[in-house]
Formats: structure tokens, sequence, C-alpha cells
């Protein structure tokens, strides 16, 4: 597993490496999931505009992981909800929620 996430580490081109990255997470065991979601992690704030439009269209499990990453990753990911909540109506309380999630985990 070790050498996948190396080799995902070193193909990472932004927008489209992390569309792949989160494609990779339907067939992924669990210590591959956590593995992918640290990846995303790591990339930071250069993965958020991806991520966040990817959790507007996966469902399930992938998109637990996208969320978690998006909190994981914090403050950098709040302007970026805030657009995606401007133009689409139906994501507005996911990313109200995460919003408050990321401002909760910075109070703790």
């Amino acid at each position: 597993m070790q050498a996948v996430v190396e080799k995902l580490n070193k193909e990472v081109t932004m927008s489209e490496s992390v569309s792949e990255l989160i494609s990779k997470l339907d067939s992924a065991d669990v210590k591959t999931k956590n593995d992918i979601e640290n990846v995303l992690v790591d990339i930071g704030e250069n993965a958020v505009p991806e991520l966040v439009h990817q959790l507007q269209v996966v469902t399930g499990k992938i998109r637990g992981v996208v969320a978690m990453t998006l909190i994981r990753i914090g403050e950098p990911s709040v302007a970026c909800l805030k657009k995606a909540a401007s133009s689409n109506k139906d994501f507005e309380w996911v990313a109200s929620y995460l919003i408050d999630e990321i401002k909760g985990s910075k109070a703790a």
C-alpha cells in the first residue's frame, strides 16, 4: 500500500490528480482510504477547489472522506465552500455544516 501512496504523491498535479485520488476511494480498503485522505490533506489549499467540486457530485462514503478532508484542511476551505454554496442552493447546508465544523475545530 505504501508504494501506491508514494506513487500517488509523485503524480499529484492538482485538480486532475485530486480527482484521480478521489476516484480511487471507491475500491480502496480502509488503510488506503486513510492514506489517500492524508495525501489530500498534505496537498492542502491547492486541493480545495477540486475537493469542493467533488463534494457536490460524489456520494456515500466517498463524500464522507472528501468532507473530512476539507475539515482537516481547515480555514483554507471556507472561502471555496462559501462560493460554492452561493451558486448551488442545494449545497448551502453542506457548506454551512462544514464551515461550522472547521470553525469549531479551531476553538478546540
